[in-house]
């Protein structure tokens, strides 16, 4: 549980945080753009509550995850699903592709992978 606490907290902080700026930040920067590289970072704690180690490779699973969603809304999926009079699924698939997205996206997932590297490091160093 003590493992696992640190990324519950994060995730709480950083949902909290998405909702915020979901709800009350309506500019051309931090909603679009800042918002994008947190929701990956959210999901990426998200999973680690549930498995906090043993999976080097997340940070590039999330991305891949956060790019195909990208990539179905190119393809109009919320259409597709018969979601767009619901404005909470709609809003959370997203309706607009945008490639500036997926370079969000990859900003956090390299900011995962570089706290997964060091953290790893600094427990190498603990247990010698």
């Amino acid at each position: 549980m003590r493992k696992r606490l640190p990324y519950l907290i994060a995730t709480l902080v950083l949902l909290t945080v998405e909702v915020f700026i979901g709800l009350f930040v309506h500019d051309g920067f931090v909603r679009p753009f800042i918002g994008d590289v947190l929701v990956v970072i959210l999901i990426y704690t998200f999973i680690r509550i549930f498995i906090p180690e043993k999976m080097r490779f997340l940070p590039l699973f999330v991305f891949i995850f956060a790019a195909a969603v990208e990539v179905l809304q190119l393809l109009r999926i919320v259409e597709v699903l018969g979601l767009q009079d619901n404005k909470v699924m709609s809003t959370i698939i997203g309706t607009s592709f945008d490639i500036r997205d997926i370079l969000c996206y990859f900003v956090g997932c390299v900011s995962c992978g570089i706290w997964e590297y060091l953290r790893r490091r600094k427990n190498e160093k603990d247990s010698k």
